[in-house]
């Protein structure tokens, strides 16, 4: 069986950072792409960012420059490190297992097409 648990989120000041962490089990680790994805209160979901199994990171334009998607391969763990939060990245995070070792692009998360998804993490940015 498929498990994802996210930790990490919390509250934090407009400007601040948190590292949002992912473990896996149940499944070969290496060998999938994963991706984080949002959900803001009363919004659909947001796919953020993606990596393939080996490397190779995507971002929505919304967090580039700003977020940085890693994993290892070792541990089975999938990390999102959030830097220079606004109050618009507050939001339910959700790590999300991919069909293949190669990202299936935004839509295959925003549409909910993927099957496995973790029961998420609160980030909160507020002063």
């Amino acid at each position: 069986e498929v498990q994802l648990v996210e930790s990490g989120g919390g509250l934090v000041q407009p400007g601040g950072s948190l590292r949002l962490s992912c473990t896996a089990s149940g499944f070969t680790f290496r060998s999938y792409a994963m991706s984080w994805v949002r959900q803001a209160p009363g919004n659909g979901l947001e796919w953020v960012s993606g990596i393939n199994s080996g490397g190779g990171p995507w971002y929505a334009d919304s967090v580039k420059g700003r977020f940085t998607i890693s994993r290892d391969n070792t541990k089975n763990t999938l990390y999102l490190q959030l830097n220079s939060l606004k109050t618009e990245d507050t939001a339910m995070y959700y790590c999300a297992k991919d069909a293949s070792a190669y990202f299936s692009g935004p839509a295959y998360f925003a549409t909910r097409r993927a099957n496995d998804w973790g029961q998420g993490t609160q980030v909160t940015v507020s002063s």
